[in-house]
């Protein structure tokens, strides 16, 4: 019995190294292995590429961000006359609507669309892409800010036919005395860059980050009005079709981190349900002998950190708590008791963040934690059929 637990125990420690560790290194180790067999990925960089663009902006009662948004935007580097600007404004009560109308005889490539209901961000796409004709859009939240040269990094891909669509960079803007919730949240997406940095190197992003990204306007496809993360469906069926998705870290979203903690555990909640109602519909990648490297980075990627690295986590405690009875030894006490330190900083840590006290040791077992345990609640929602297409919207930091 001991020995089957034991088995168990370290299968679980394996699942979750490799899901946090182990597959960044096997995907560097693939990369360089590329990179000696001469099979890298040819990199385009015409300045004369200026395709048309439209950067449309879902926007929904984004009064107090829209005036800074508008500036952004039409600070831009990109020739005005290839690019159109589209506000989609459905439901919006708060004035956000007229405040973009106010504008459009001073921008005469400024559009807005709207209406009275609120359908969800989805549903504010699927509305855009109908009225789009360039051959190129991109898609930004309204309270991110753009760097100047957005557009040219993005749009320079795509002069590459294979090249489906391009994921920009998000980034967390923290200051020196923001919370934890915060500092980890940027810690997060710095190592979310390394690897989808790996994995365009090594074939395909698997999945892009919904403030910043761009697609062929005739391989968007309408997407289902109950879909909760938009970006990762587009795109992995972008991809799941031929094409690949590429990384681009010199495009990002700049936004600040959520107001606080109970703010941030609702949007992880809900974008854990959304990995959840994704892996079940795009059940077809699992078939790695179609869809090969795409397959392998998808399951590695993404589907380990949703679906297996959460559940191992409360499973290791318990297998390790059982050996301990059954069979004590040295090992498995000393890992019981770094397990409970563990816990115990990122308690600690939680408690400090909800004091406004912010102390670098406990970002790690804080935010890991938190995101681990964001993701069983997002599974016990999904299973309990709460999905719907429209975001509670969560504040954000001043």
């Amino acid at each position: 019995m001991t020995f089957f637990l034991e088995i168990c125990f370290w299968l679980c420690i394996g699942l979750v190294v490799y899901t946090y560790l182990g597959y960044g290194i096997v995907a560097w180790i693939l990369v360089k292995i590329r990179n000696i067999l001469g099979k890298t990925f040819k990199q385009y960089n015409d300045p004369n590429f200026l395709p048309k663009v439209t950067l449309a902006i879902p926007a929904y009662n984004e009064i107090l961000c829209i005036e800074a948004k508008v500036k952004n935007t039409f600070s831009l580097d990109y020739p005005s006359d290839k690019l159109e600007v589209l506000f989609v404004t459905e439901g919006s009560n708060d004035g956000t609507s007229e405040y973009i109308l106010s504008l459009i005889s001073t921008y005469p490539n400024l559009k807005m669309i709207g209406g009275d209901t609120r359908r969800g961000k989805i549903e504010a796409m699927n509305m855009a892409i109908k009225t789009i004709e360039s051959p190129i859009v991109i898609f930004t939240d309204a309270n991110t800010n753009l760097n100047n040269q957005v557009i040219k990094n993005i749009v320079r891909h795509f002069q590459d036919p294979i090249v489906g669509a391009v994921a920009g960079e998000k980034r967390i803007e923290t200051e020196g005395s923001e919370a934890a919730a915060g500092a980890g949240e940027g810690l997060y997406w710095k190592y979310e860059s390394f690897l989808k940095k790996l994995d365009t190197q090594l074939y395909s992003v698997v999945g892009a980050a919904g403030e910043l990204f761009a697609v062929r306007t005739e391989l968007f496809g309408e997407v289902e009005k109950d879909t909760l993360l938009d970006d990762f469906m587009v795109s992995l069926r972008i991809a799941a079709n031929g094409f690949r998705v590429i990384y681009e870290p010199e495009a990002y979203a700049s936004e600040r981190p959520s107001f606080s903690i109970q703010d941030e555990m609702k949007r992880k909640i809900r974008i854990a349900s959304g990995g959840f109602q994704s892996i079940a519909r795009l059940g077809f990648l699992w078939n790695i002998f179609k869809y090969g490297l795409l397959s392998f980075q998808y399951i590695s990627h993404r589907a380990m950190r949703w679906a297996v690295a959460p559940f191992c986590l409360p499973l290791i405690f318990l297998l390790n708590a059982a050996i301990i009875i059954l069979n004590p030894s040295l090992i498995y006490e000393f890992l019981m008791v770094e397990q409970i330190a563990f816990y115990l900083l990122a308690i600690i840590g939680y408690y400090l963040e909800n004091q406004k006290i912010r102390i670098k040791l406990l970002f790690v077992p804080f935010y890991f934690s938190f995101m681990n345990y964001c993701a069983i609640k997002g599974y016990l929602r999904y299973r309990n059929g709460l999905t719907s297409g429209i975001w509670e919207k969560v504040k954000r930091a001043a």
